[in-house]
């Protein structure tokens, strides 16, 4: 007999605790669906610059070819070379370069063949970790510096890649 009551008084209980949690889990679902909607920024609305910018399949704005210029920036080819020391290492460059004013595309190549030739002298080991990846920035920027005399104020590394 008591083991008949005992199963009797455990369901109501089971139940009970169940239908608690659910609760607990649609109220807890709700106050984080709510404190989101009220602590997240809305969504940007674009800029008239950035309307201005063609954008790709994936919505970013692309920055134009050599051939291209827009908003004094222009992306220089990819630079594909092998490493001086391991010569079996390749290194794919990407770089875009900001102009102070108008941009001069016959300068741009020149850069790009600039950066391309000092790609050929670097070894692994000098461009290895954080600090080499900074130096090799650091040189690249100062070799652009040289070179545009201070008309290229800015450059940008899209993409690095070692093989």
């Amino acid at each position: 007999m008591e083991e008949i009551e005992s199963k009797e008084a455990n369901a109501p209980s089971r139940l009970m605790t169940i239908a608690a949690v659910a609760v607990l889990t649609l109220v807890a679902g709700g106050g984080g669906w709510l404190a989101g909607m009220l602590l997240a920024p809305p969504p940007a609305e674009k800029t008239e610059a950035a309307a201005e910018l063609p954008a790709n399949a994936t919505g970013e704005a692309d920055i134009p070819k050599m051939s291209e210029v827009a908003h004094g920036i222009v992306q220089l080819d990819p630079i594909t070379t092998n490493l001086a020391y391991p010569a079996e290492n390749w290194v794919r460059l990407e770089v875009a370069l900001q102009f102070d004013g108008a941009p001069d595309v016959a300068l741009a190549e020149t850069i790009h063949q600039d950066i391309a030739a000092y790609l050929k002298t670097v070894s692994l080991q000098q461009i290895q970790g954080p600090r080499g990846f900074q130096y090799l920035r650091d040189d690249i920027q100062e070799r652009v510096d040289l070179r545009s005399e201070g008309r290229v104020t800015n450059v940008m590394f899209r993409t690095f890649v070692i093989q």
